[in-house]
């Protein structure tokens, strides 16, 4: 009997991975915004149901599919080398974690806005690992002040919106978004008393 359980969790991964492998096909040849949990099903044959019952909704799949890219986004401020990564001082890796988020946010933006559901959004696990990261690095950098509220601050910067925005309908350049980044950061963590 203890073989049914497992082989049912096999069973479940690897039509998890069919799944999302499907919907990562249509969004590289769609876009995200055209892939519908109907398209997902056809793509990896399995009934609709199937799909809404491994992922609930639409968002769900999208966050999914984020889960990978994220995997890989958070590694590297964790675990990475110095400055993103564990090493160099907090200042330097606020930055360099800036700089991954809006490379990040820049590479995976069409699912990233498509995963966004205004109710969910700052619930999701990942967003409390960039939380936590974050006021990490200002407790480490001897930040005074709300750290909870600044943490908030900096991260609604790198919101992928608010990136889309600033670049296409402000026209923005990366290098321009970057340097407000840094120069952002800096302002926070500036040491008190006169430069």
């Amino acid at each position: 009997m203890a073989a049914g359980p497992e082989r049912e969790r096999a069973d479940a991964a690897r039509n998890r991975r069919r799944l999302l492998d499907a919907a990562a096909r249509l969004v590289a040849e769609q876009g995200a915004d055209c892939v519908t949990m109907e398209a997902v099903a056809a793509a990896a044959e399995v009934g609709k149901g199937t799909v809404f019952r491994r992922f609930g909704d639409r968002v769900g799949l999208m966050i999914a599919l984020l889960d990978q890219a994220e995997r890989g986004s958070q590694e590297a401020f964790m675990f990475g080398p110095p400055p993103l990564g564990p090493g160099a001082p907090p200042v330097e890796r606020l930055i360099a974690f800036g700089h991954e988020r809006l490379r990040h946010t820049a590479e995976h933006r069409d699912i990233l806005l498509a995963a966004e559901d205004r109710m969910r959004r700052f619930d999701v696990p990942a967003r409390g690992v960039l939380v936590m990261h974050v006021s990490t690095l200002l407790r480490e950098a001897g930040v005074d002040g709300d750290v909870d509220l600044l943490t908030e601050t900096l991260l609604a910067y790198l919101d992928t919106a608010l990136a889309q925005h600033l670049e296409q309908g402000r026209g923005f350049s990366c290098d321009r978004i970057r340097a407000g980044w840094d120069d952002l950061v800096r302002r926070i963590v500036r040491p008190l008393g006169p430069a």
